[in-house]
């Protein structure tokens, strides 16, 4: 099995700094060619995207910028065909790409929950659709779909992230299941890092656990051709790795037609699941005992 990704091309979107930029890196080592997008800019003025660039460069790797929107579907073409007319394939996808409009729901906007969406589930959307046919041409393809704690078990003030980053999740499952017989393994990714928009969020002491550089181990797995696994979601930080299932109890069955008062008397076997792993949410108070104790 190998973690050698010489003359594969991987686009990461997000990648001007924080999650992104760790994985652009690390794929970047892993020896993979990549397209940094990033909308961003420096406090100097100068695109982040072209400073990440400038750091693959000068560690010996190949790279280069780009600044469009993943929001618009002409941005996510525009990477594709970077990709392509730079290096010659598209072999990997890390929509990674993100915002935050927290609120609470009864004080949020239709305009800020379609701002996080548009970034977060369309523009992923936008990406997989845009790279999808060379993926299946070539019959081969890694796609990282970066989703969050946040929407596999909710956060406070962030209707719209969650159910963003909940949707990744679905579309995923999707992929996964009609790109496999072609080769194109599609899983999402739960990260638990400091970036900057979590910092304000966590403790020192926690936030110095929670390195972007810890997670970046499994977009280069989730990236490589030692993978065999597809539809799963990784949730991964602090060097802790573990995997999130969506699954059934073992429920109640009723001979007959059950009536709501029958629900009433079995309610907690039906709403009763395996309580052995964490159940959520993953809040900075529940990280900082996970990670740093009481």
């Amino acid at each position: 099995m190998t973690h050698d990704l010489n003359g594969r091309t991987a686009i990461i979107t997000g990648a001007g700094q924080g999650l992104g930029r760790s994985y652009a890196l690390a794929l970047s080592r892993a020896g993979a060619n990549i397209v940094v997008n990033d909308i961003g800019r420096g406090p100097d003025g100068r695109p982040t995207a072209e400073a990440v660039c400038a750091e693959i460069q000068a560690a010996g790797g190949k790279a280069v910028a780009n600044t469009d929107s993943v929001s618009e579907r002409d941005g996510a073409q525009a990477m594709v065909r970077d990709a392509i007319e730079h290096f010659g394939s598209i072999d990997i996808l890390v929509s990674n790409a993100g915002i935050e409009r927290n609120k609470s729901y009864g004080k949020s906007t239709d305009e800020e929950w379609e701002a996080v969406t548009s970034v977060h589930l369309t523009g992923t959307h936008y990406l997989c659709h845009a790279a999808w046919p060379h993926m299946l041409e070539q019959q081969r393809g890694r796609i990282i779909l970066v989703s969050s704690p946040s929407g596999l078990w909710g956060n406070f003030a962030q209707s719209s992230y969650a159910a963003a980053k909940m949707g990744i999740i679905g579309l995923g499952t999707v992929l996964a299941i009609e790109g496999q017989r072609k080769n194109i393994l599609v899983n999402s990714l739960a990260p638990i890092a400091t970036t900057p928009m979590t910092e304000a969020l966590l403790s020192p002491e926690l936030a110095a656990k929670l390195s972007p550089d810890e997670v970046a181990p499994a977009v280069t797995k989730l990236a490589s051709d030692a993978l065999t696994t597809t539809g799963a979601i990784i949730v991964a930080g602090g060097g802790w790795f573990s995997s999130a299932h969506i699954s059934l109890s073992p429920g109640v069955h009723f001979e007959g037609r059950p009536g709501p008062a029958d629900l009433d008397a079995r309610w907690e076997e039906i709403v009763s699941g395996d309580k052995s792993a964490p159940s959520g949410p993953l809040d900075p108070d529940t990280l900082q005992k996970m990670f740093v104790g009481d």
